[in-house]
C-alpha cells in the first residue's frame, strides 16, 4: 500500500464525528487491512480449513473408543486411528501456515501505518513540534503503533478463527445431542457477554500507561541530548531524581493498568472451570442413563475443552483490544492533527536565482506573545547577496524560518520572483531554498549518503563533479575510503569545517535559487575558513543569497546590508553605500569592530 498524504486525510476523514463513531483500531483496520484483500482471502482459506479438520479429528477419536469398547476389527481401529492422525497433521501444517500469513499480514499494515504517521508528523508545522519532545514523538510514533502491530497481526487468526471454531464446536455439540448443544451455548453466551461487559474496564488505565510511558522517553531522550552540560554543570544527581520520578509514575500506572486487565483473566478462569465441571456433570449423566457412549461422553468432554481455547483466545485479545484501544485513539489523534501552514499552493517557481521581497512583514510566534520581527521590509534582487547583521534575538534566524515557510507570518507578505512564497508548494519551496547552519546534522552512513541524504538515484559521477566544483578534491582524497568513508551519527571524526563541506555540497545538489548561510563558518580555524569560503563562493555563483553574520569578515563579499535591532530594520542598503557613509551604523561597526560594537550592545541591553 503506497504511503500518501491522502491515506492520512483518509484517516483524518474517519475521526471526524458520527451519531455513531466506530473505535478507533476498527477504523485503522479499515484502512490499513482491507486494501491488502487477497492475502487476506488466502488467510480465510487456510482458517476454514484448518478449524475443519480440528472440529472433524476427534469424532474419529470417539469412533475409535467406541470400536475399541465394541472389540471391533483391528484394520477398523488401525483406520481410524490413521485418519486421527493424518487429520492433526493437517490441521497442524494450516495452521502454521496461516500464522506465518496473519503475522506477515499484521506487520506489513502496521509497518504501514507507522511509515504513514512518520510522515505526517513531518509534515506538521513548527508550532506542534514546538509542543513536543522528539523522545515523546518516537514513542507515538514507533511504541503505540507497536501495541497495534501485536494486536493486527493477532487479530484474524485469533478472534476470526476463534469465533469460527467457537461457532463449528456449538455446531458439532447440537448435532451429538441437542440438550449438550444447548447448554454449552448458553454457557458460551454468558461467558461472552461477561467478558465484552470487561472490554473497556481497563481502557483508560492503559491510555495513562501509554502517555506515562511516551512521557518517560521524553525525558530520557532530552536528557540524552544535553548529558555534556549535565556532567559539566553537576547536574547528574538531580536527573537521576527526576528519572526515578517518571519511572515510578510509568511504574504505577503500568500496575494499576495490569490489575485491572488481570480482572478479565480472573474472570474468564471461573467462567471456564464452571463449565467444564458442567460438562463432565452432564456427560455422566447421559452415559449413566444409557443415552450415550462412552466415546459421546469423551467427544462431549473433548469439545467442551476445545470451547475454552476460542474463548480464552478471545479474552487474551480483549485485554490486548484494550491495550490497543488505548494506542489506536493516540495514533487516531496524531493523524488528526493538522498543520497550520496550508499547503495549497499549485504555481512552480522559476528556475535561476530567486529575487526575495519582504513587505511590511511583521510576526509572532504564538497568540498573546510579543512580535519578534516588525513591519519588515526590503528588497533582494535576483543573484544579489544580503549581509543579515544584528545582536542575538533581533530576528535574524526567524526570518529564514519564515522563508522556509516553518510559519506563516502573521502580517504581511514575503515573495520570491513574482511568487507569494504560499502560492508554491511546499516541497518546492523548500527544494529551491537551501540553508547551511553552524550545526550541520550528519547521520550514520557514508559520505556519499550524507551528501545525498540517502538518494541513491545521485551518480557517483556527479558527487566527484561536485567535490571537484566545490575544490574539495583534496579533502575526499585524505578521507580512508573516499565517497565509501563511514561516519557515525553526528560526525564523529570529522571536524567542524568538514562537516560545514558536507552541508555545502548537499545544498550544491539541490541547485537552489536562494541559498542562506546561517553563520556557518564562525566556529572554524583561519585556514579552514578559508577552504571553506572558497567553496561558498562557488556556492553562490549565479544564485541569490542571505549570510547571517556576527563577523565582518563574513559580509566581505555582499552586495546589500540589512541591520536589525529588536525585530526591526534600522538600516538597510547597497553595502558600498553604507560604508561611503560615515554616519551609518555599519560604517560604525566598521570603525569599533563589530564583536565589540555587538558585545556592547548586549551588555547595555
Amino acid at each position: 500500500m503506497p504511503i500518501t498524504y491522502e491515506v492520512v486525510n483518509a484517516m483524518h476523514a474517519t475521526t471526524q464525528p458520527s451519531s455513531r463513531p466506530s473505535p478507533p483500531y476498527l477504523r485503522l483496520l479499515r484502512n490499513y487491512l482491507l486494501p491488502r484483500w487477497q492475502p487476506t482471502v488466502l488467510l480465510a482459506v487456510l482458517l476454514f480449513g484448518g478449524i475443519g479438520l480440528q472440529i472433524v479429528s476427534p469424532q474419529f477419536l470417539r469412533r475409535f473408543i467406541d470400536l475399541a469398547g465394541a472389540s471391533a476389527p483391528r484394520e477398523a481401529l488401525v483406520q481410524a486411528a490413521l485418519w486421527f492422525m493424518a487429520l492433526g497433521l493437517g490441521h497442524r501444517g494450516l495452521s502454521i501456515a496461516a500464522t506465518y500469513l496473519s503475522q506477515d499480514l499484521g506487520w506489513r499494515a502496521t509497518n504501514d501505518l507507522r511509515s504513514d504517521a512518520a510522515a505526517h508528523v513531518l509534515g506538521l508545522d513548527m508550532s506542534y513540534h514546538k509542543r513536543q519532545t522528539p523522545g515523546k514523538l518516537i514513542e507515538r510514533i514507533d511504541g503505540d503503533v507497536l501495541t497495534l502491530s501485536n494486536f493486527f497481526s493477532q487479530l484474524i487468526l485469533q478472534v476470526l478463527g476463534a469465533g469460527i471454531l467457537l461457532l463449528g464446536i456449538l455446531v458439532a455439540l447440537f448435532l451429538e445431542d441437542w440438550r449438550v448443544g444447548l447448554g454449552l451455548t448458553l454457557f458460551a453466551v454468558l461467558s461472552m457477554t461477561v467478558l465484552i461487559r470487561l472490554r473497556s474496564y481497563a481502557l483508560a488505565e492503559s491510555e495513562a500507561e501509554r502517555e506515562s510511558s511516551a512521557n518517560l522517553f521524553g525525558f530520557i531522550e532530552e536528557r540524552l541530548a544535553c548529558r555534556d552540560d549535565i556532567r559539566a554543570n553537576g547536574g547528574g544527581a538531580y536527573t537521576m531524581h527526576r528519572f526515578l520520578g517518571e519511572q515510578r509514575e510509568y511504574c504505577l500506572r503500568s500496575l494499576r493498568a495490569w490489575v485491572r486487565r488481570s480482572t478479565m483473566w480472573i474472570s474468564s478462569m471461573g467462567l471456564f472451570n464452571l463449565g467444564h465441571a458442567a460438562a463432565l456433570a452432564l456427560g455422566a449423566g447421559l452415559y449413566l442413563g444409557g443415552q450415550a457412549t462412552l466415546g459421546q461422553v469423551y467427544l462431549i468432554s473433548h469439545y467442551t475443552m476445545m470451547l475454552f481455547t476460542p474463548l480464552e483466545r478471545i479474552t487474551h485479545q480483549l485485554q490486548d483490544l484494550q491495550k490497543a484501544g488505548a494506542g489506536a485513539t493516540r495514533v487516531t489523534q496524531l493523524l488528526a492533527e493538522r498543520s497550520q501552514i496550508p499547503d495549497d499552493g499549485r504555481e512552480p517557481l522559476p528556475d535561476g536565482p530567486l529575487a526575495v521581497t519582504f513587505d511590511r512583514v511583521s510576526f509572532q510566534y504564538d497568540d498573546g506573545d510579543e512580535q519578534v520581527v516588525h513591519d519588515l521590509s526590503f528588497d533582494l534582487p535576483a543573484g544579489a547577496t544580503l549581509g543579515l547583521l544584528g545582536r542575538t534575538g533581533c530576528g535574524k534566524t526567524t526570518l529564514t524560518r519564515l522563508l522556509f515557510r516553518l510559519y506563516d507570518v502573521t502580517a504581511g507578505s514575503i515573495r520570491l520572483g513574482p511568487l507569494e512564497i504560499d502560492q508554491t508548494p511546499l516541497a518546492q519551496l523548500r527544494q529551491r531554498v537551501g540553508l547551511v547552519t553552524q550545526d550541520v546534522q550528519l547521520f550514520q552512513g557514508t559520505v556519499r549518503d550524507n551528501l545525498t541524504l540517502f538518494d541513491p538515484s545521485i551518480s557517483d559521477e556527479r558527487l566527484l563533479d561536485l567535490v571537484e566544483e566545490l575544490g574539495l578534491n583534496r579533502w575526499l582524497e585524505s578521507l580512508p575510503h573516499g565517497l565509501d568513508t563511514e561516519l557515525s551519527a553526528g560526525g564523529g571524526g570529522l571536524s567542524a569545517g568538514e562537516g560545514q563541506l558536507l552541508a555545502l555540497g548537499r545544498v550544491f545538489l539541490q541547485d537552489p535559487g536562494l541559498v542562506i548561510l546561517d553563520e556557518p563558518s564562525s566556529r572554524l580555524d583561519p585556514a579552514t575558513e578559508h577552504r571553506l569560503e572558497q567553496a561558498i563562493g562557488r556556492l553562490l555563483a549565479d544564485r541569490t543569497a542571505i549570510i547571517i553574520a556576527h563577523r565582518l569578515g563574513t559580509v566581505q563579499r555582499v552586495d546589500q546590508i540589512l541591520i536589525m535591532e529588536a525585530g526591526r530594520c534600522v538600516e538597510w542598503g547597497p553595502r558600498a553605500d553604507l560604508v561611503a557613509d560615515p554616519h551609518s551604523r555599519f560604517s560604525e561597526l566598521l570603525r569599533t569592530g563589530m564583536e565589540a560594537s555587538l558585545a556592547q550592545q548586549e551588555t547595555l541591553s
